[in-house]
């Protein structure tokens, strides 16, 4: 670190300790090699703990340490596996919070054994020696266990608790945001657009309701999605279980420790890999609801366009370098390109993680790292999204006049009222005198007027009706589905 008042080579004589700090801390921003961990670190806080290494470590001990315990639960396994009330105690620790500093540990035993499994058992073979484990206790730590029998359960436990402590949390922030706009603007009128061209009304919060109402769905998938999770061996089969304790119910022994000491979902049938299949459901949800995310960024970034919506100035924020009246909607931009990036991702796991050659290969683990990176560029786009929500705030005149000026989308009603009364080509009737050309209130009086088929009282409805207050039940729809997110 600098000192106050020292050069820093750049030309600047003299610096402020603060500026020096702040240099110090922000260096490995500058130098990182993606953006989640240099530009966008900050907005990431948190994160890390839950999916990179340190994390994934600790899980593998967590495991290690429940299965040693499970084992010792286990009948005709009790007689060679004793463990003493200190063992137990250190075990229930480890397995509880695995310390930064065994994380540390770990990765020393590894740069011998390049190996990442076998470090975890090796650093917690020394860890029991020392809280007094027999040699007879240390032989059944990663008992009958092939490394994928931790890693599979390991990323498991890290889906489960990203997904509780995490991402679920995120998906609600945003759906909440959206269920309080589908009220507030329940009954704002709104021109629709379909194809771009003007089309029936609707209501602002009724399109916003159905944004949420999607991503409301996908959320609930996600959080039902079972985690699976196998503990069967090197191939799948129970092989050296089997020769070690004939007489032992494995499949039973596996399926209770993955279900009930874990939480996760027994999958009975797998080669020497757990098959990913939940994994990669978890990123195709996570995928869908990025893509619903896309939409709701592109129409929104539409409507700030026309005007619909104006955004929120914030004093010294900067919207143009050479413009100096713009506010751009960067969030929504930038939203949508991490949504892109992430869903690269998740399409790469789809179609990688499913297939392995023969009973086992490699090329699934440098995938599954990349877990942080898919969840990283997901929470940096929820969370520019839901500041860009934060800034939009309706302009109804504006709507307004846009909805004032599309008397042609009040054809729909008068062809179908006629269509009511009996008159066959009324949709004939109202093509010719509206299509391709200028559609004022005087057009469509006049033909509502040479109707001879519609009946005073029709035609008395039909005169009153203006674009704004044809949004059939679009306000009910919005506040219904605000209503029920609220509940």
């Amino acid at each position: 670190m600098l000192a106050q008042g020292k050069s820093a080579g750049w030309g600047l004589p003299y610096l402020k300790e603060s500026f020096v700090t702040s240099l110090d801390n922000d260096q490995r921003q500058l130098e990182a090699i993606t953006p989640l961990d240099g530009r966008y670190g900050s907005k990431l806080e948190g994160l890390g703990p839950l999916v990179g290494e340190g994390a994934l470590i600790g899980y593998r001990l967590r495991v290690e340490c429940e299965w040693l315990l499970h084992l010792a639960e286990v009948p005709e396994i009790k007689p060679y596996l004793t463990l003493s009330p200190e063992v137990r105690a250190s075990l229930d620790q480890l397995r509880a919070a695995a310390t930064t500093e065994a994380s540390y540990q770990i990765k020393e035993i590894e740069k011998t054994t390049n190996h990442d499994v076998k470090a975890v058992e090796y650093y917690l073979q020394n860890h029991l020696r020392h809280a007094g484990a027999p040699a007879a206790t240390l032989a059944f730590i990663h008992f009958a266990c092939t490394s994928e029998d931790i890693n599979n359960l390991s990323y498991g436990l890290m889906l489960k608790e990203l997904r509780a402590k995490r991402l679920l949390p995120a998906m609600d922030r945003i759906i909440h945001d959206l269920a309080d706009k589908a009220a507030q603007y329940a009954d704002l009128a709104m021109l629709s657009r379909t194809h771009g061209q003007t089309a029936s009304p609707t209501t602002l919060g009724k399109e916003l309701a159905v944004f949420g109402r999607r991503l409301q769905s996908q959320r609930d998938r996600f959080a039902m999605l079972p985690l699976a999770g196998k503990i069967n061996g090197a191939v799948g089969n129970y092989n050296a279980h089997r020769v070690a304790f004939a007489d032992v119910e494995w499949e039973s022994v596996a399926r209770r420790f993955v279900e009930k000491r874990l939480g996760l979902a027994f999958n009975p049938l797998t080669t020497q890999i757990e098959s990913h299949d939940s994994l990669v459901e978890y990123a195709a949800i996570l995928k869908h609801f990025n893509t619903i995310l896309i939409g709701l960024a592109r129409d929104i970034w539409g409507y700030v366009s026309l005007g619909y919506f104006t955004q929120k100035v914030k004093e010294n924020e900067v919207g143009s370098s050479t413009m100096p009246h713009k506010i751009n909607p960067i969030d929504f931009e930038n939203a949508e390109g991490n949504l892109g990036l992430a869903n690269a991702l998740a399409t790469h796991f789809e179609d990688k993680l499913p297939i392995s050659r023969w009973q086992r290969d490699l090329s699934d683990t440098t995938v599954q790292r990349a877990l942080g990176t898919l969840v990283g560029h997901s929470e940096l786009a929820w969370s520019s999204l839901l500041r860009g929500l934060g800034k939009i705030v309706a302009a109804p005149s504006r709507i307004a006049s846009d909805l004032e000026g599309a008397w042609e989308v009040l054809a729909e009603p008068v062809q179908t009222v006629m269509r009511r009364h009996g008159v066959v080509d009324a949709y004939e009737r109202l093509k010719q005198a509206t299509r391709g050309r200028p559609v004022t209130h005087a057009v469509l009086l006049a033909l509502v007027d040479e109707t001879a088929e519609l009946p005073e009282a029709a035609k008395a409805e039909l005169r009153a009706l203006t674009p704004a207050a044809y949004v059939g039940d679009a306000p009910r729809l919005a506040r219904d589905f605000a209503r029920t997110r609220r509940s």
